[in-house]
């Protein structure tokens, strides 16, 4: 197919660069105004579906039995195993 274009174009190699430039362009043109603008409704990307308990409207998610207090679990520091500082530092030896 861009064999066939290619040929048709006009104008020598000047022109066919020129003319497959301006194709090309109308082409993303065409896809950006018209048809992702009408694809768009379409398509699920603003699909968000949260629920939430409705026995506690505001509260956390799962009710008041079940479990979630918002506190972090016990024993957990979150300490990293690596230097966050500097960028590419080695992981820990095995042996430490």
């Amino acid at each position: 197919m861009y064999g066939w274009i290619w040929r048709k174009l006009p104008f020598g190699l000047a022109g066919k660069l020129i003319g497959s430039v301006l194709l090309a362009s109308a082409t993303v043109a065409l896809l950006w105004y018209v048809v992702f603008p009408w694809a768009e409704p379409l398509l699920p990307f603003d699909d968000v579906q949260v629920t939430q308990d409705a026995e506690v409207p505001g509260g956390p998610a799962g009710g008041e039995d079940s479990g979630v207090t918002g506190e972090e679990p016990p024993g957990d520091d979150h300490d990293l195993p690596y230097d966050t500082e500097q960028n590419n530092t080695p992981p820990p030896s095995p042996n430490r």
